[in-house]
Parts: C-alpha cells; structure tokens; sequence
C-alpha cells in the first residue's frame, strides 16, 4: 500500500499550481482499485496549508472547498486513514529520540511512524526529511 504525504495532497487539489501535474499518482490510487492511505496528521496538514491566507495570499482555498476535497478522497473505496495504533508509541519512540528530530520534524517523524505501523510500502512525497526514518521507503513523484 502506498501513502501520500501533504505536498502531494496540497498540489493535487491546487489545480493552478505547476506541479499539479506531478500530483498525478494521487488522482490515480483515489480512482483506483488498489489500497493507498492517507496519515491522519496530512490531512490535517493538508486542510491548514491550503486555506492559509499567510501561504496562498488571495489564493487561499475557502474552507468548505477545502473540506469538499478531504471529502472526496475519504469517498474513495480504496482509501486508508492512518491512525495511532497500539504499538504507536514504540515506533515514534525509535523515531523522535533521533540527533536531527527537533521542531517541525517531529510532524515527519509522526508520519512516518504511522506509515510504518501500518506497513505501507512507500510514502509519496518530496519532503527530504523522510529520509531520516530509513524504515520507510520513500518516493518523489515530482522529479
């Protein structure tokens, strides 16, 4: 199963954004019939980033579209929402207590414990800070 990460969620739904295009495989595991998951902490990442005046100015996604869209993907068959499970906390444990996971990266390292925890294959996504959690295979689809 592969999992997406907020970057390619935020550019699937920004239809005028340049690297739209490259948000592809989104649209295709939502249209799909094979398993893909969503972690719980992008999607609120996601809903945040896109109806932020501070990040988009006047482009700022009103938020009833915003959550039309979270709809939309939680309307997909194939969908999976990834959530805390029980042994959770022993995975994030291996993965905050890191040297470089400090601040914001403690966002990353919750998501990819919960990618891990849930077995995914792969998380989609082209924030190179996943890179510190080698545990969890991950793929850019923007390059």
């Amino acid at each position: 199963m592969l999992a997406v990460d907020t970057s390619l969620l935020v550019f699937a739904h920004l239809s005028e954004a340049p690297e739209h295009s490259a948000a592809d495989p989104e649209r295709e595991l939502a249209e799909g019939d094979q398993p893909w998951a969503i972690p719980w902490p992008c999607v609120y990442e996601f809903f945040s980033t896109v109806t932020s005046a501070r990040i988009w100015k006047e482009r700022a996604t009103e938020p009833t579209k915003a959550w039309a869209q979270v709809e939309a993907w939680l309307g997909s068959p194939s969908v999976h929402l990834l959530s805390e499970t029980d042994d959770f906390a022993n995975v994030l444990s291996t993965f905050v207590q890191r040297p470089r996971v400090r601040g914001p990266i403690v966002h990353d390292a919750r998501v990819a414990a919960l990618c891990v925890a849930h077995g995914v294959e792969a998380l989609l996504t082209r924030d190179r800070d996943f890179s510190l959690f080698g545990e969890l295979s991950v793929r850019n689809p923007f390059v």
